[in-house]
Order: structure tokens, then sequence, then C-alpha cells
């Protein structure tokens, strides 16, 4: 018998010194069943039961390296090797990882939802996710809104190039850049004990179009603008409606903007807000108000039992039967 939402052990938190929350699963289902736009805005935290690091807070170094600093277009000027091995390592490590039950159930949720609400589907979801997990779990296209890009699209550096190439799968990208699986326990280049090799300049991919600017992940670092594709597309579904019912943020502290405004714009529009975290500080822009829910636990069980009543129990097993897998090609 598949277990059902009431057996969920994930806690609600309503603890606060001005308010009181609705904070039990009948409220949010009884919402979520009569909702008919919707809104989720992901992060890092939903790919955490599946094995990916967050980089976030105590953990968030690379070898002794704070990953955010490996994440600007000064570090790849700087150090293009050392910036590559680390997003090469998160390419293997992403390839490596499956989704959880929190990104099948995100993406039932985006297949129920079609044709329902006003503007391109009622169901909308936004990620600062580079992982590749959400697509390989089968959400639509159409309604995923990568805002910081993809691990697996690479362009070109040279300003005059605009060579761009979408899901690259290749593992490793060039043969310098080879993580060696087979030894046990296989080479853990994350951490800062094991020696890094060094890679050279002119082993690093270059640009097949213009023959001489390095290939860079296609993400967005910080300090660089977001997609104005992708920005455009959210834009236009938010403002088709004059009403948002639900927003949902998952797995992300979502006070960094622009991606925190989309908690404000919703609210706006009449949305309650649920957020699913792990961590109780991990409040809202703007905190919460009366009416919304902040469920303390792990993405991938508090995801689809808070979905049930909408999309049925997700049976994982049989959804990783028929997972989109990327297309990986050794080199």
């Amino acid at each position: 018998m598949a277990p059902s939402a009431s057996q969920s052990t994930f806690q609600l938190h309503t603890q606060t010194s001005s308010s009181t929350f609705a904070a039990d699963t009948s409220s949010f289902h009884a919402h979520i069943t009569k909702s008919t736009r919707i809104l989720a805005l992901l992060g890092a935290g939903l790919s955490a039961s599946s094995g990916l690091p967050t980089f976030r807070g105590a953990g968030g170094l690379w070898r002794e390296h704070d990953a955010t600093e490996l994440a600007t277009p000064e570090a790849f000027d700087e150090d293009p090797g050392l910036v590559w091995q680390f997003y090469n390592w998160r390419r293997h490590m992403a390839l490596k990882a499956q989704p959880n039950a929190a990104h099948y159930a995100l993406a039932e949720l985006a297949r129920k939802m079609e044709g329902r609400g006003e503007g391109e589907g009622g169901f909308q979801t936004l990620s600062q996710n580079v992982d590749g997990l959400s697509q390989r779990a089968g959400h639509p296209r159409s309604t995923l809104h990568l805002l910081h890009g993809s691990l697996y699209d690479i362009k070109c550096t040279d300003f005059y190039c605009k060579y761009f190439q979408p899901d690259n799968f290749t593992n490793p990208i060039v043969p310098a850049l080879h993580i060696d699986d087979s030894p046990s326990p296989p080479e853990d280049i994350s951490s800062a004990h094991f020696p890094l090799p060094e890679v050279r300049l002119e082993d690093l991919p270059r640009c097949p179009s213009c023959g001489s600017g390095l290939l860079r992940p296609g993400v967005v670092w910080f300090g660089e603008m977001l997609p104005e594709k992708v920005m455009r597309a959210v834009e236009n579904w938010i403002t088709a409606s004059e009403k948002i019912d639900l927003i949902m943020v998952i797995g992300t502290s979502s006070n960094v903007h622009p991606a925190a405004g989309y908690v404000s714009v919703a609210r706006a529009k009449g949305a309650r807000v649920a957020v699913i975290n792990t961590d109780k500080r991990h409040l809202p822009d703007g905190g919460l108000r009366e009416g919304d829910w902040f469920f303390v636990g792990d993405a991938a069980e508090v995801v689809p039992a808070l979905l049930e009543p909408v999309i049925g129990y997700v049976d994982v097993a049989k959804m990783q039967e028929k997972e989109t897998e990327p297309v990986e090609k050794e080199k």
C-alpha cells in the first residue's frame, strides 16, 4: 500500500510572536486543490537528497575555495583551468545523480496543471538550479524557467562570437578534465586533501566556431544578467492574469534578488506562500504572513506529500525507469 501524506514525518513550523499561521497539511491541500495559478521557486535544497552539495553556509567550500568566488567572470579570467575543474566536477556529479521524489512530483504537477488558469499553463517553475535533474525528471520544458542556466550549456568567451551549444553532456568535456571513478574510493577532487591535476590552458575546450575563444559553462555567474528570454517568459505569465493563488519556495532562502522579488510579486496578486526548507531560518523576502505555511523537512519527502491530492502517489522507482536520461558521451 502506498504511503499517504498523513503518514509523512516532516514538521510544520508555526512558532511566531506576532501571527498565527495556517500550519497543517489539510489547509494546504484544500488550497492547492482549488488553485489554478501556481508559481514555484526552486533552490539547491531541492537536489540535496540526490546527493548534490548546496554550496551554501558552512559547507560552501570546494577544496579550499569559496564556491561563490569561483562562479564569477573574474575567476575564469584569472584561472580558467581551476574554474573548469570545478564545473567539470559539478557536471560529473550531476550526471551520476538521480532525480528525487520532489523533482518527479513537481514535474507531475506541471503536467496536471496544463491548460488550467490564464497564460501558458497553470503552473510555472522558476529554478535557480543548474544540475539538470528537473529536466531528467520529465518536467515540461515550456513551464520550467532556468534562471541561472545549465551546467550542460556551453558558450564562447569571445565577445564577438555568438557560439552557444545547449545540452552538451560530454563527460569529460575534454580529456584533460577526466575524473577517474574506478579507484575505491573514487577520486574526490572536491577535497583539498586530493592532489588537483594541473590543466594547461591549451588543453581547455576551444570554440569550434571562431577557433580562438575559450569555451565556458553556460551558467549565469555572479555579476551577470539573467537570461532575457527566460525573464520575459516569466513576466508574460505573471502579467497574463490579475491573480496568483500560491507560490511555493522550495530549498532556497529566496532572499537573493531578483529571484527573491517573485515572492512579493506573487503576494501582490493574492498568493499565499508555502516554504519548504530544512532550515527554519530561511524565511522568504518579507517574512511569513497569516495564512502562509512553513514546512520543515527534506524536500524529497515534503513536496510529494503536499502535492499528493493533485498528483497522486509518487512512485519514484517506476518513474526512474522512464527517466529522461542525458545522452552522456565518454571522451
